[in-house]
């Protein structure tokens, strides 16, 4: 899947499953069993053990495998090699950013403030991660979208299925959801995406 095609199935789905467990079993099993329910982009964190293997395997059958946590070039070659279509970043890094865009994936680094934001698109990022988002409200991100209409953000961080629907409403292009995506079936899923 090429990079556009991975950024457009991001913006049609507007949900991205975020996988962080304590053992590769258990992030392989949570990983098949959001793509099981009908969830297309799903990122595996590489804070959990064995996650470029985890990446490797799921990427030969499934559209949209990224890696999250990455803070390293060495991890973006990494999780290239395995096969991730995107990768995500709880900070800002520019290395990062530009090696990401080097091996043809999306990029996806966190940022808190607007500075960075638009700091991060200057940059080449894809999508801006607005991390964390329990510190920020859907109204503020529909404030900083009202003065720059560009930024294409994704809150992630202490959004639950009952608000995610509220920060797409206010602008956001989609959201990062790790926990409240535990055991949801694909009724219960048709239902969240229905929202937006």
């Amino acid at each position: 899947m090429s990079r556009g095609d991975v950024l457009s199935l991001v913006r049609k789905e507007r949900v991205v499953g975020i996988v962080r467990r304590a053992t590769a079993r258990q992030a392989h099993d949570d990983a098949r069993a959001l793509l099981a329910a009908g969830l297309s982009v799903v990122e595996i964190s590489l804070t959990t053990p064995r996650a470029v293997d985890i990446i490797a395997r799921l990427a030969r059958d499934t559209p949209a495998i990224g890696a999250g946590t990455v803070l390293s070039v060495d991890e973006v070659e990494r999780v290239a090699d395995a096969g991730a279509g995107f990768v995500v970043s709880p900070i800002l890094d520019f290395e990062v950013v530009a090696a990401a865009r080097r091996r043809g994936l999306v990029v996806i680094p966190a940022a808190l403030t607007p500075t960075e934001m638009v700091g991060a698109v200057r940059a080449g990022a894809d999508l801006v991660k607005v991390f964390p988002a329990s510190t920020w409200t859907p109204g503020a991100v529909r404030d900083v979208l009202a003065a720059l209409p560009d930024l294409q953000l994704m809150p992630t961080g202490g959004i639950g299925r009952d608000d995610a629907g509220d920060w797409i409403r206010a602008g956001a292009v989609a959201v990062g959801l790790g926990s409240a995506l535990d055991g949801i079936t694909p009724d219960e899923l048709g239902r969240l995406l229905a929202t937006f």
